[in-house]
């Protein structure tokens, strides 16, 4: 696949920038491993790595890159990986960034899914989960305050960010409604000459701790690569839509439209084409199409699906492979059951990022062309704001889910709020949390030592009985 798209281009193998291919490999695989806590997790994982201490590209670069991968269906933090190997390292470079980013949370909830369906029930594996769940709470909280830290650099932003809080936790405003008019507010913002939505404007303050483009390995220029190629685009474009879409029909044509892989490859290349907001946002859908319109799962197995995908490396969106495990284990027809609920997962897999890649190699390239547009980026900027309000509710959500066994709906005329049942609080979650909390937080602990400590905290509990 790599040597079919990357021959539009030059053909040397690129260390472009004054960092070699090999390097990249190396920090792209560090990025994947340490990829917790859902988008918000990811994409400060990203920054930290990437921006802060490689210093491969600079900070109006990276959020002019998250601006667009917000606008797409998918998962927006493996989009960026794709964007950004893309700037360095050219096509192969966005190949390896998006596959690596993929390949550990693949292995871990494919792991899972058999301990899931051979073992059931296992208090030790139950444990597991109780306790990495406290961490990632912690990890998704310290993620709002540093992207929120970045993207809210005025007063103007401040307030998106706070209208979209509200219009999504509040109202049920859907997430593209909230993308759409925050991206006019800010274009129209911009196009006024207001700092207030200027990127650059909203960085003055942060003065010499914010990496400029001009400063980092790939400098402030466009590369030559980047620019808009009409022939390399319409390249891989054909390259990947057949790479998407041939398996689906040639399962279509051989097994029929009601055959378990059929009905995999076809809703779920529905999903990546409607996907925007992330994985919450499709999550009620898939599931009751999963469900009650497929039936391969029983009720309540989603949320274990999400839990292996909140717990792990990777998008959150992993959680479509549990769900293609599940539906192809239960519906194997002739084959042994754990080897179609394989089949199932990578086919899920598949027909999930595949489209993600042609998103980034299409677009992109326009994209970089519109990066010292001040509307445009008014614009986006603009979006980003409004993302920290959507991924606040998310934090919030994951928080009631983690801290209270039972949670209660507030329903007033447009007003639809989720608050939790105070008798429901679940102390050793409250107990653990705060623990991960202090030690992210006020210790500075790394990520996974958080993630590790909680773990094994979790599962001494559940041996214990305190849960």
């Amino acid at each position: 696949m790599s040597d079919t798209i990357v021959s539009a281009e030059p053909s040397r193998r690129p260390a472009e920038h004054g960092v070699p291919f090999i390097e990249a490999f190396k920090v792209w695989l560090r990025v994947a491993a340490l990829s917790f806590g859902g988008p918000a997790g990811q994409i400060a994982v990203m920054h930290r790595i990437v921006v802060d201490e490689k210093k491969w590209v600079g900070e109006n670069r990276f959020l002019h890159a998250l601006n667009y991968c917000m606008l797409l269906p998918g998962p927006e933090a493996q989009q960026l990986a794709v964007y950004l190997g893309w700037l360095m390292h050219r096509t192969a470079g966005g190949l390896m960034a998006g596959i690596l980013f993929i390949l550990p949370g693949f292995l871990s909830i494919l792991a899972l899914s058999y301990v899931y369906v051979l073992y059931g029930d296992v208090s030790v594996v139950e444990g597991l989960f109780f306790g990495l769940k406290a961490a990632v709470l912690a990890i998704v909280l310290q993620a709002v305050f540093r992207i929120g830290g970045r993207a809210l650099k005025s007063p103007a932003m401040v307030l998106i960010a706070a209208l979209a809080f509200l219009a999504i936790f509040a109202f049920q405003v859907p997430f593209p409604v909230i993308i759409l008019a925050a991206g006019i507010l800010g274009y129209l913002g911009a196009k006024t000459g207001h700092g207030w939505f200027s990127i650059a404007g909203g960085h003055k303050a942060a003065a010499g701790k914010i990496l400029s483009d001009a400063d980092s390995a790939l400098g402030e220029a466009m590369p030559a690569h980047a620019r808009p190629n009409l022939q390399w685009s319409l390249r891989v474009s054909v390259v990947l839509l057949l790479l998407w879409l041939a398996p689906v029909a040639l399962l279509y044509v051989t097994l029929g439209p009601d055959n378990v892989f059929t009905q995999i490859g076809v809703f779920f290349s529905k999903m990546a084409v409607v996907t925007f907001g992330g994985a919450y946002a499709v999550l009620a859908y898939v599931a009751q199409e999963a469900v009650q319109s497929y039936q391969w799962l029983r009720p309540g197995e989603m949320l274990d699906g999400l839990g292996m995908a909140e717990t792990t490396p990777g998008p959150l969106i992993m959680v479509l492979q549990f769900v293609g495990f599940l539906g192809a284990y239960r519906d194997a027809g002739g084959l042994d059951p754990l080897q179609a609920a394989t089949l199932g997962a990578i086919l899920a897999t598949w027909v999930t990022f595949v489209p993600c890649f042609l998103w980034i190699f299409l677009g992109a390239p326009f994209i970089e062309r519109l990066r010292g547009n001040v509307a445009i980026s008014g614009g986006m900027a603009a979006i980003t704001a409004a993302v920290v309000g959507v991924i606040l509710n998310l934090a919030i959500w994951f928080g009631l889910h983690v801290l209270f066994s039972e949670v209660a709906t507030f329903q007033a005329e447009l007003l639809s709020i989720q608050v939790p049942v105070l008798s429901s609080v679940d102390w050793a979650s409250v107990v653990l949390t705060l623990l991960a909390i202090i030690a992210i937080f006020r210790l500075k602990m790394s990520v996974m030592t958080v993630l590790l400590g909680t773990a094994v905290l979790g599962m001494a509990g559940t041996l214990a009985g305190v849960q």
